[in-house]
C-alpha cells in the first residue's frame, strides 16, 4: 500500500511523517524532492526565485520518476507499505500555480497528463489541512513556494483534487495542536491497516 502525506508547506506533515516512522518502523518511509541529484536539482531550482516553472516542472517530474523505479515500486513489489511525505499531487498543486501566468492552457490538467502514463498512483491519501495565511507564518515564508498568496492558490488546486478523488484524500485539520493531529493520522494508519 502506498501510503501518501500532503499539504501545505507549514501543515506538519514531516512532523506526521517522522511520528509515523517511529510507530510503524517495517514500512518504508520516503519523501519528494528525493535525496538524489535529481532532488538536489530540484531543490536548487526551488531556492532560485529566478527558476523557469515549466523547467523547474520537469525537473520535479524527472526526481518524481526516479523515485518510482528507484524506491517506490520495488517497495511494493515486496509486499510493504510506503509512507511518502510528499507525492505526485505536490506536483499537481504546487507546479500548477507556478505556470498560473506561463502560456499552458489548464497547467493541472496538463501536469496530470505527463503523470498518467507513469506515475503509480497512492492508494491514500492523508491531506493536512490549513489555511494559506497560517501555513506561511508556520514555513517562514523563506522562498516563493511559501507566500500566502502562491499558497492560496496551492490549495485551491489540492481542492479540485480533493473534488476529483473523494475516496482516496482523507482531510485532517492541520490547525489542532501536533498532538491532535498525530492522532487524527495514527486513527486513519490504524484504519487502513486493519482493512488491508
Amino acid at each position: 500500500m502506498l501510503v501518501t502525506l500532503e499539504g501545505l508547506d507549514g501543515s506538519g506533515k514531516t512532523t506526521v511523517w517522522e511520528a509515523l516512522s517511529d510507530r510503524y518502523p517495517e514500512a518504508v518511509f520516503t519523501h519528494e524532492p528525493t535525496d538524489s541529484w535529481y532532488g538536489d536539482a530540484v531543490n536548487r531550482a526551488i531556492d532560485d526565485d529566478d527558476a523557469d516553472p515549466l523547467a523547474t516542472l520537469f525537473l520535479f517530474t524527472a526526481d518524481h520518476a526516479d523515485h518510482l523505479s528507484r524506491v517506490v515500486r520495488p517497495a511494493l513489489a515486496e509486499g510493504n507499505l510506503v509512507v511518502s511525505d510528499r507525492y505526485a499531487d505536490s506536483r499537481y498543486a504546487y507546479q500548477a500555480a507556478s505556470l498560473a501566468d506561463a502560456e499552458i492552457q489548464r497547467p493541472l490538467e496538463y501536469i496530470r497528463g505527463i503523470h498518467a502514463a507513469f506515475t503509480r498512483p497512492p492508494d491514500k491519501t492523508i491531506y493536512l489541512d490549513v489555511d494559506p495565511e497560517t501555513a506561511a507564518a508556520r514555513s517562514g515564508a523563506t522562498n516563493k513556494f511559501e507566500q500566502a498568496g502562491y499558497l492560496a492558490e496551492v490549495r485551491a488546486n489540492y481542492e479540485r483534487l480533493i473534488d476529483a478523488d473523494p475516496n482516496r484524500f482523507v482531510r485532517v485539520d492541520a490547525t489542532q495542536s501536533p498532538e491532535a493531529v498525530l492522532d487524527s493520522v495514527e486513527d486513519v494508519f490504524d484504519r487502513l491497516l486493519a482493512d488491508d
